[in-house]
C-alpha cells in the first residue's frame, strides 16, 4: 500500500548514487526522474482503490490520496521535461536539481497522506526545505538569492504558527491524530485553546497557498527563483498545501456543531480573490502576473473550504488537476522563451509572437483562456465546481464575489493573447527551440483540453473517494 512511497524513496537514492559515481550525472537524471515520476503516478491511479492506513494510523493510502499522488508526479514528470534545456540555458546544468525535485514530491506526498499532525509537518518541511534551496539555486543572480533568503525567512515564520498551533491542540486534545481531533470535538463544544490552535494551523497554511495577507513572499519568490522552479511550486506546492487542509479541516468541520471557520475562510477567500485579480492587471513582468493570479487562484480554491461540503472536496481537487496542468503550460512557454540572462519576460516582449512563433502562441493562448475561465477549458469547470458548492452551503453571496473577480482577471489573461496577435514590432524576439520542453507544453494543454471537454468523468472519479 505504500508502494508509490517506496518507489519516490527508492530512486531518490539512486539517484545519489548516480550522482556521487557518475560524472554526467545530470544527462542521466532528467530521465531517470521522469520515469520514477511517471511509474509512480501510474501506480497510484492503478492503486487508488486499495484504500488503507498504515504506520500506526498516521499515513493513509489509496482513494484521494492516490489522486494527489498522480497529480504531484505526473505535474513533476512535466517539470523535468520543462527544466532539461532550460537549466541550460540559464546556467543552473547540475544534477542535484533533480534529487532536490524528487525529494520535495516525496515531502507533498507525506503532506497528501497524512492522518496526523506530525506527519503533516514532516511532509510540510520535507517539502519546504526543498524549494527553499531550488528557489536559490541559479546562486550567480543576485535576484535568486534574495527569493531564496526571503522564501527562507516567511516560510519559516509559517512553519512556527504550524508547530505553535500543533501545540495548543495537543495541549486541548491529547493526541495529534486527525481521528483524535474528530472524536475530541464529538464529546461536546471545543476549548477557546483548541480553536486558537486550529486557527494558527490555518493562519500557517495560509502562507503556503499564498492567500491574503500572507502572500507577500510570492510575487519576488516566484520572479526570482528559476522559472521551471516557480512551476512546481505555483502547482505541487500549492495542491500539497491544500492537500494538508483537507485532511485535517474537512474532518474536524463536519464535527464542529456551528462552523465559526465559515466566516473566517469565506473573508480570506474574497480578499484572495480580489486582491489578486486587481493587482495582477498592472503587472508588466508576466512572472509576477502569474504570481499575482496564483494567489487569485488560491481565492477560488479557499471557497470550496469555506463550503466544508463533498461538493467543495471535489471542487477543490478537480481545480487543483486543473491549475496544475494550466500553470504548468504557461510556465513552460515563459521558460522557453525567456532568455538566459533573464530577459523576454516582460509583456511588451511578446508583441508579434504569433506572427514568428504560432505554435508557441496558440499553446499560450489556451493556457491563458483556461486561467481565465473561459470554456471549454478545465479551468472554466474548476471555478465551476466550487461555485456551485458555496451556493450549496449558502454563501451564495461568496460565489458572486468569485465571478466578478474571474471577470477582472479576465483582463490580464487576455491582455496576453492581444499583444501576441494584434501588435507588432520591428525587433521580434527570439526563441531557442527544445523539443523536451515542447512535449511537456503540449502534454499540459491536452489535458487543459480534456478536463475541459470531459469534466464529469473526472468529478464522478474524485467523487467516489471523496463520499
Amino acid at each position: 500500500m505504500i508502494t508509490p512511497l517506496l518507489i519516490i524513496s527508492g530512486g531518490i537514492l539512486l539517484s545519489l548514487i548516480v550522482e556521487m559515481f557518475y560524472d554526467k550525472s545530470e544527462m542521466i537524471l532528467p530521465w531517470l526522474s521522469i520515469t520514477l515520476f511517471g511509474v509512480t503516478a501510474y501506480y497510484s491511479l492503478l492503486t487508488a482503490y486499495q484504500e488503507g492506513i498504515v504506520f500506526n494510523s498516521m499515513l493513509a493510502t489509496g482513494g484521494l490520496v492516490h489522486l494527489f499522488y498522480f497529480i504531484f508526479n505526473f505535474g513533476a514528470a512535466i517539470v523535468v521535461l520543462l527544466s532539461i534545456d532550460h537549466i541550460k540555458k540559464v546556467g543552473i546544468y547540475f544534477g542535484e536539481f533533480y534529487i532536490l525535485m524528487q525529494s520535495a514530491v516525496l515531502g507533498m506526498m507525506f503532506l497528501a497522506g497524512a492522518k496526523d499532525l506530525v506527519m503533516v509537518f514532516i511532509g510540510l518541511e520535507q517539502m519546504s526545505v526543498c524549494f527553499y534551496i531550488l528557489t536559490g539555486f541559479n546562486r550567480k543572480r543576485s535576484s535568486s538569492n534574495e527569493a531564496a533568503l526571503k522564501y527562507f525567512l516567511l516560510g519559516a515564520f509559517a512553519s512556527g504558527f504550524v508547530v505553535y498551533g500543533m501545540a495548543l491542540i495537543y495541549g486541548s486534545v491529547g493526541s495529534l491524530s486527525v481521528s483524535a481531533l474528530s472524536f475530541y470535538l464529538l464529546k461536546g463544544t471545543p476549548n477557546i485553546v483548541f480553536m486558537v490552535g486550529l486557527l494558527l494551523f490555518i493562519i500557517g497554511f495560509s502562507f503556503k497557498i499564498a492567500a491574503v495577507p500572507f502572500h507577500m513572499w510570492v510575487p519576488d519568490v516566484y520572479q526570482g527563483a528559476p522559472t521551471t522552479v516557480t512551476a512546481l511550486m505555483s502547482t505541487g506546492g500549492k495542491a500539497a498545501a491544500f492537500s494538508a487542509l483537507l485532511v485535517v479541516l474537512i474532518p474536524v468541520f463536519a464535527n464542529l456543531e456551528k462552523n465559526i471557520f465559515t466566516t473566517f475562510l469565506s473573508v480570506l477567500a474574497t480578499i484572495t480573490m480580489l486582491y489578486g485579480a486587481i493587482v495582477a492587471i498592472s503587472q508588466t513582468d508576466l512572472k509576477r502576473m502569474l504570481a499575482y493570479s496564483s494567489i487569485a487562484h488560491a481565492g477560488y480554491m479557499l471557497i470550496g473550504l469555506a463550503s466544508a461540503n463533498q461538493n467543495g472536496v471535489t471542487g477543490i481537487v478537480f481545480y487543483l488537476a486543473a491549475y496544475t496542468f494550466m500553470n504548468l503550460g504557461a510556465f513552460g512557454v515563459l521558460s522557453m522563451i525567456e532568455s538566459k540572462d533573464n530577459l523576454q519576460i516582460d509583456l511588451q516582449s511578446y508583441t508579434g509572437l504569433a506572427a514568428k512563433y504560432p505554435l508557441l502562441a496558440a499553446l499560450l493562448t489556451i493556457f491563458m483562456f483556461a486561467l481565465a475561465g473561459i470554456p471549454p477549458f478545465a479551468g472554466f469547470f474548476g471555478k465551476y465546481f466550487v461555485f456551485v458548492s458555496a451556493i450549496e452551503a449558502n454563501l451564495t453571496w461568496l460565489a458572486i464575489i468569485g465571478v466578478i473577480s474571474s471577470a477582472i482577471s479576465a483582463y490580464f489573461y487576455l491582455r496576453v493573447v492581444v499583444v501576441m496577435y494584434f501588435k507588432s514590432t520591428d525587433s521580434p524576439l527570439e526563441v531557442e527551440p527544445s523539443y523536451q520542453a515542447l512535449l511537456g507544453i503540449f502534454i499540459s494543454a491536452l489535458l487543459v483540453l480534456v478536463m475541459g471537454i470531459f469534466p464529469n468523468s473526472i468529478i464522478q472519479l474524485i467523487s467516489f473517494f471523496v463520499g
